[in-house]
C-alpha cells in the first residue's frame, strides 16, 4: 500500500508559478509510474502530466505543454509538478497518483493522494 501526500498548493496571481510536491511512502516508489491530475468544481478529474518509473519519459495534457513540468526524485520518493504562467482556469484541486500502467486515464491509477488546492486569481 502506497501513501501519497501532496503539498505546495496555494493562492497565486495569474502569471505566477508554483511547485507541487508529492511524497510517497509505504511502498517501492520505483515500481510506479506517477501522474498528476486535477479537478475543478463541477468538472471531471482530468489528466495533467505523467512520468515513467525512471523519469526518462513524461507526457502532458495539451493545455499544459510548455507551462508545466513533471519530475521525480527516486532517492527522495517524491514527484514534482512545476507550474509556470498560471492562469485562472488552472484553479483546481491537484492530485498525484501512482500506478503500474503508462496511461493518462485516472481510472487506471492505483493510489491517490488527498489533493492540494491551487487557486489562481486574475
Amino acid at each position: 500500500q502506497v501513501q501519497l501526500v501532496e503539498s505546495g498548493g496555494g493562492l497565486v496571481q495569474a502569471g505566477d508559478s508554483l511547485r507541487l510536491s508529492c511524497a510517497a511512502s509505504g511502498g517501492t516508489f520505483t515500481n510506479y509510474h506517477m501522474g498528476w491530475f486535477r479537478q475543478a468544481p463541477g468538472k471531471e478529474r482530468e489528466f495533467v502530466a505523467a512520468i515513467t518509473v525512471s523519469g526518462g519519459t513524461s507526457n502532458y495534457a495539451d493545455s499544459m505543454k510548455g507551462r508545466f513540468a513533471i519530475s521525480r526524485d527516486n532517492a527522495k520518493n517524491t514527484v514534482y509538478l512545476q507550474m509556470n504562467s498560471l492562469k485562472p482556469e488552472d484553479t483546481a484541486v491537484y492530485y498525484c497518483a501512482a500506478g503500474n500502467l503508462w496511461t493518462m486515464s485516472p481510472h487506471l491509477y492505483m493510489y491517490w493522494g488527498q489533493g492540494t488546492q491551487v487557486t489562481v486569481s486574475s
